[in-house]
C-alpha cells in the first residue's frame, strides 16, 4: 500500500497496525466459543452414521 502514488508510508503502517489489532480483538472475543465449537463438532461426528443420516433425510423431505 505504501508503494502506491499518493499514499503516505506512515499512514499505511498505522492502518495496518489498526487492522491487525481489530483481528486480534475479534479472535480474543471468539476464543471462549472454541471449546463449545469443538464439542459440538465432536458430538456431531460421533453421532453420525448411516442410519441417523437416512432417517434425518426421510424426516426432512
Amino acid at each position: 500500500m505504501a508503494g502506491v502514488a499518493g499514499r503516505n508510508r506512515v499512514i499505511s503502517w498505522i492502518a495496518g497496525i489498526f487492522c491487525v489489532g481489530v483481528i486480534v480483538a475479534l479472535l480474543w472475543f471468539a476464543a471462549p466459543m472454541a471449546a463449545d465449537l469443538f464439542n459440538f463438532l465432536g458430538d456431531t461426528l460421533r453421532g453420525a452414521d448411516a442410519s441417523t443420516t437416512a432417517s434425518a433425510l426421510k424426516s426432512s423431505g
